[in-house]
């Protein structure tokens, strides 16, 4: 009701409107263009991944430090080296990151990330990260979320 689609008592939604309707008012309508900073096995794991959900998230990038998989390819994306952030950011129109690196590199790494533009960040790391207004960010700590279903399914 709050995204403005109507129902009735006695069949509800129509699925097919409600889906649509949900998917106009999250998305954009040509999507977003996000980039994967990090691409080793979680990396290459959660960009095949989204590669191939039906989603208007478009995985534009890759970025990492190792010289073995710049300019090369994983699920179709092309691997930049982390220096061309600020520049691929802009070029590609990139607004939101998945952040799947090292513990000990993502402060910096998120810097550069914040002062090039990006909007959204999906950190896969266990280090909480502090950022300015107007820039959205989610952690997902998989280790605190399996502690925490650990603690719940104990008691």
């Amino acid at each position: 009701m709050l995204i403005g689609l109507t129902g009735n008592r006695r069949k509800g939604y129509c699925v097919k409107a409600l889906i649509e309707l949900i998917g106009k008012t999250i998305d954009k309508e040509e999507g977003h263009n996000v980039a994967i900073i990090g691409i080793g096995n979680l990396g290459k794991a959660v960009t095949a991944f989204i590669r191939k959900a039906r989603t208007k998230l478009n995985i534009v990038a890759a970025f990492d430090v190792d010289a073995s998989k710049i300019n090369r390819e994983t699920a179709g994306v092309t691997c930049y080296n982390i220096s061309q952030i600020p520049y691929m950011v802009e070029k590609l129109n990139i607004s939101i990151v998945i952040l799947t690196v090292p513990s000990d590199v993502v402060k910096e790494i998120t810097s550069s990330l914040i002062n090039s533009g990006v909007k959204g960040i999906l950190n896969f790391t266990s280090v909480h990260l502090d950022v300015p207004p107007g820039v959205y960010l989610k952690d997902y700590d998989i280790i605190t979320s399996l502690e925490e279903i650990g603690f719940f399914i104990k008691h």
